[in-house]
């Protein structure tokens, strides 16, 4: 059985919950003396030392969730991610700077001046400090199981809301669980950055719809309990998906209205949001551009290019 540590951040998120069974601990929390001492509190609550810890499980590649993970695999633990996110926790900083090379530009491309562009895509390095480069020693691939005390976890990749996301299903007091990290929350609908192609020169992805359709494979699961990365417990798992796809299509209602001609990103976010602050406007954006992007793959807008910005328009 897992025992959740509710541990501090410095985002707006607010606390993240870590969680720990036997001597695995699963997404410690970011790389701070505030989140480290609420952990080690945690961890002695459960009879556990940081340097008792074996292994430090990661759902997905966020400062909030794996920031710590350095500091107990320097104590002996050895860490568990996906592919995808071994690389990316390897090389934080890098993948940062990847990001920020791209949305600056793409950014721009949706209608946001050089300015707000380049600080939108500036605010991401007060992240840095939170998340130091961390090794990975076992990479998980789709299906491959973690034993955890008497519980089998499962890896079941998952979109939508970070590259490499994993959610870890096992049975415990006959039902079927699951650690879903950010995927699925209970107070909050996640959300569905966006993320760069892959490769330089390469397609972006499509985020929301794939996050709408990995929701609809989570759901037909049939979990009975989720252990998410923020909030409590969710008991109703196909009722909360439910939900959250409602919430979506909602939003894409929205959307499709606020196309009713040549329209740039930029105006849709501002159509959803009003004054949104530079702050939240990477989680603005990613909103408008992902509903714009479930639109054009219903065939309901179309996307051109007019000079060097994005416009989408009725189709």
């Amino acid at each position: 059985m897992f025992t959740r540590i509710s541990v501090p951040t410095p985002f707006q998120v607010g606390r993240v919950n870590a969680y720990v069974a036997g001597r695995t601990v699963v997404d410690p929390g970011p790389d701070s003396e505030e989140a480290w001492s609420a952990l080690v509190d945690g961890l002695d609550t459960a009879g556990l030392t940081p340097a008792d810890i074996e292994r430090v499980v990661v759902t997905h590649p966020h400062p909030d969730h794996f920031g710590l993970a350095g500091r107990l695999r320097e104590a002996g633990a050895r860490v568990v991610a996906s592919a995808e996110a071994a690389d990316i926790m390897a090389e934080f900083d890098d993948r940062l700077h990847h990001e920020q090379a791209f949305f600056t530009e793409f950014f721009e491309r949706c209608g946001l001046s050089a300015e707000t562009a380049s600080t939108v895509t500036d605010l991401p390095e007060a992240f840095l400090p939170f998340a130091p480069n961390v090794r990975t020693d076992r990479r998980l691939g789709p299906g491959e199981t973690v034993s955890v005390v008497e519980m089998t976890l499962e890896a079941v990749p998952v979109d939508g809301h970070a590259v490499g996301e994993l959610v870890f299903e096992y049975e415990a007091d006959g039902q079927r669980r699951a650690l879903v990290g950010d995927n699925v929350l209970g107070h909050i609908t996640p959300n569905p950055f966006l993320q760069p192609p892959p490769e330089d020169g390469g397609a972006r992805p499509r985020v929301l719809p794939a996050y709408n359709e990995s929701l609809r494979r989570l759901r037909d699961r049939d979990h009975d309990r989720y252990l998410p990365g923020h909030g409590e417990d969710i008991t109703d798992p196909p009722g909360r998906i439910t939900e959250i796809l409602d919430a979506h299509n909602e939003r894409t209602e929205q959307v499709r209205d606020l196309v009713d001609g040549p329209t740039v990103p930029a105006t849709v976010m501002q159509g959803l949001f009003e004054d949104l602050p530079v702050t939240e406007q990477f989680s603005g954006l990613s909103e408008a551009v992902g509903h714009l992007d479930v639109l054009e793959a219903r065939g309901e807008v179309r996307q051109r290019e007019s000079g060097d910005v994005i416009v989408y328009e009725p189709a």
